[in-house]
């Protein structure tokens, strides 16, 4: 399913759980793997005075800096790539989420693999936060293969691979996420648990949803997703549907807690429907900070076309 893998990283601690799991990919599938670091932020055009991503120092990109920037990941990830049979580390100057997508469309990958956000006590941190975080958002809702975020250590991640929860709004870009979660479900043997949350978030306002119409919502949404859903997957029935009502993060977390979820897949944004009705668009990001697993962003078919 994933032949070639680009890992995403700022080459540092922050890192640490998305490492594990994309060198624990590319052993399970025997895939190509591409680390890859975008070292520095040219100060101006084309200039080879650059900013370091990671401690702000302006540096002067050439041939003996790339060096050291390969060194220093070689170090990192040391115990990852003693058991790596097909790993190649990389690095490039430029805006982080640009390179990152750049670099996917030229190798074609079928994953791009990244940490969430900067731990405190990384060199940096405050700073370096803000960029990758952004880098993160961009290359989530622009790359055209599936982007799994990772920001806490994954337990049983894709050896032990048993549950899969895709969260939908039923927009155009959560068919793609449904038609990922449904092919990788059929090649790991998992269970496919198909949700979606009922927002009842009142916001400013007063007037309380009556029970009445949050179950007609249910009821609706039940037929959707077996209209939409379930009528794809004539050779697949390992899976659940289960339809919750309240703030769309809070429901998809607890689902997930309650599921013993391996991976969660969202779409990352839906902006071609009604922003009233885009319920993860606005949530992805609250799950990929605190989901207890890895996070799938898929808003492309490109690379899930062929799941049906």
């Amino acid at each position: 399913m994933f032949n070639k893998i680009l890992f995403a990283t700022t080459a540092s601690p922050a890192c640490d759980y998305a490492a594990a799991v994309a060198f624990d990919l590319e052993l399970k599938w025997d895939a190509q793997l591409m680390v890859f670091h975008v070292a520095g932020i040219p100060t101006r055009g084309f200039s080879q005075v650059m900013q370091d991503v990671r401690t702000g120092e302006t540096e002067t990109q050439d041939a003996d800096y790339e060096e050291w920037v390969i060194e220093e990941m070689k170090n990192t990830y040391d115990k990852f790539l003693a058991d790596s049979e097909n790993s190649k580390l990389e690095t490039a100057v430029g805006m982080p989420h640009r390179e990152i997508l750049r670099k996917a469309r030229k190798e074609d990958a079928d994953l791009i693999i990244m940490g969430a956000h900067t731990r405190e006590e990384d060199v940096g941190a405050t700073r370096h936060r803000a960029v990758a975080g952004s880098t993160m958002q961009k290359v989530a809702k622009a790359a055209r293969c599936p982007v799994v975020i990772v920001s806490r250590p994954c337990t049983t991640c894709w050896k032990l691979f048993s549950n899969i929860v895709i969260g939908t709004d039923f927009s155009k870009a959560s068919r793609s996420a449904f038609l990922f979660a449904y092919k990788l479900a059929k090649e790991v043997n998992a269970k496919l648990h198909i949700f979606h949350a009922i927002d009842i978030d009142l916001g400013n306002s007063v007037k309380v949803k009556a029970q009445a119409e949050i179950e007609q919502r249910v009821a609706e949404a039940r037929k959707r997703i077996e209209r939409e859903y379930i009528s794809q997957m004539k050779d697949f029935d390992n899976y659940d549907i289960a339809i919750w009502e309240g703030i769309p993060y809070v429901e998809i977390l607890k689902f997930a807690r309650e599921r013993s979820s391996d991976l969660i897949v969202m779409a990352h944004h839906t902006r071609e429907i009604d922003p009233e009705l885009a319920l993860l668009g606005s949530t992805v990001e609250q799950v990929v900070l605190r989901a207890a697993c890895p996070v799938a962003s898929v808003n492309h078919p490109d690379k899930v076309a062929d799941a049906v």
